[in-house]
């Protein structure tokens, strides 16, 4: 039996330049795009400051799950991607003051770069209703 596909879009420019969504609902489960610290237009926002961009990051992330009526509490799973990974505390102090008490599953990861160079931070999450 096929389930029910729900997509939502933030509108930055990324989105139909790749072909994908911000997140799609298939069922409970909810899988959120690797999202940046971005405004709408896709501007990055606080350049080189790793702890402001995972607070936009988490903040866009939140926008979206919005979109699908549910909230953070919902995320089981986030996987954060850092191109400094030596400053990974910075993210952590931004992931833990909005999942402080959620506590999903987690990862950091460093990589070597991310689409724009200004980008530092990148978080995919994962929820389910």
């Amino acid at each position: 039996m096929k389930q029910k596909r729900t997509k939502t879009f933030s509108g930055t420019p990324w989105e139909p330049k790749v072909g994908y969504a911000r997140a799609v609902m298939v069922g409970e489960v909810i899988h959120v795009s690797g999202t940046t610290g971005t405004d709408p237009s896709g501007k990055v926002l606080a350049p080189g400051d790793v702890y402001a961009q995972t607070v936009q990051a988490i903040r866009n992330i939140e926008n979206a799950l919005k979109r699908l009526g549910l909230g953070l509490e919902y995320v089981v799973r986030t996987r954060i991607y850092l191109t400094e990974i030596d400053r990974w505390e910075d993210a952590a102090k931004a992931h833990v003051e909005f999942f402080g008490n959620i506590h999903p599953a987690t990862s950091l990861i460093g990589v070597n770069r991310l689409v724009d160079p200004e980008m530092l931070v990148e978080i995919e999450a994962e929820a389910v209703a």
